[in-house]
Formats: C-alpha cells, sequence, structure tokens
C-alpha cells in the first residue's frame, strides 16, 4: 500500500479495524467515529429524547445539553409552540443535535 495512503488510515475506535480518517462511521461495523473537527459528546441520545419528547415545550432537553439560553427561550415559548421542541426532537433522533460546546450527541446510551 501507498505511503501517503497508510498516513491518511486510522483505526476504528469500537473494532479496530483500519478506515480512512475522514469516514464518519466504521465500514466495519458502522461505529460513529470522532473527527471532522468535532468529539463526541457526553450527553447521551436516549435521555436528550426522551426528556424531549414528554416536556419539550419546556426546553428541559436543551438545559440537559447545555444550551441554557435557548433553553429558556424554549420555557418562555412553550417550545416555539411546539414546533421548536418538534425539530429538536427529530434532530436528537437522527443523531444531528450538538450539545453546548458544539460537539455532536451521537451515541444512544
Amino acid at each position: 500500500m501507498n505511503t501517503a495512503v497508510n498516513s491518511q488510515m486510522i483505526y476504528c475506535r469500537a473494532c479496530g479495524s483500519n478506515m480512512h480518517f475522514s469516514a464518519q462511521a466504521c465500514p466495519g461495523c458502522g461505529a460513529p467515529q470522532q473527527g471532522h473537527g468535532f468529539s463526541a459528546s457526553q450527553k447521551r441520545i436516549l435521555p436528550a429524547a426522551i426528556l424531549c419528547f414528554f416536556i419539550g415545550f419546556l426546553g428541559v432537553h436543551r438545559f440537559y445539553v447545555g444550551k441554557v439560553g435557548t433553553g429558556i427561550l424554549q420555557l418562555l415559548t412553550f417550545g416555539g409552540l411546539g414546533i421548536w421542541a418538534f425539530v429538536d426532537f427529530i434532530m436528537i433522533v437522527i443523531g444531528s443535535f450538538r450539545d453546548s460546546d458544539g460537539n455532536l450527541i451521537n451515541l444512544w446510551t
């Protein structure tokens, strides 16, 4: 294998298989990978999704991920009359929601 290509390869943090550094998920096991300027969040999808589903109109899920300012806005507007909370719920479930540091919340548990 070419040395230039070898220098761009990393190991999957879940299964250890060899993969390109820019891959968002391991081609072998499908595990999400860190990278692209952001690291993995310490927060998890499951608690954020449960909070958003049941009391999202109060913005509690935003407080959970550290977004206090927008949490207060959701509290005052009842989650943007439910629309903002619904959009947040979809983003949380598909794994594109970010915490207050800009890190993706991409692990379920």
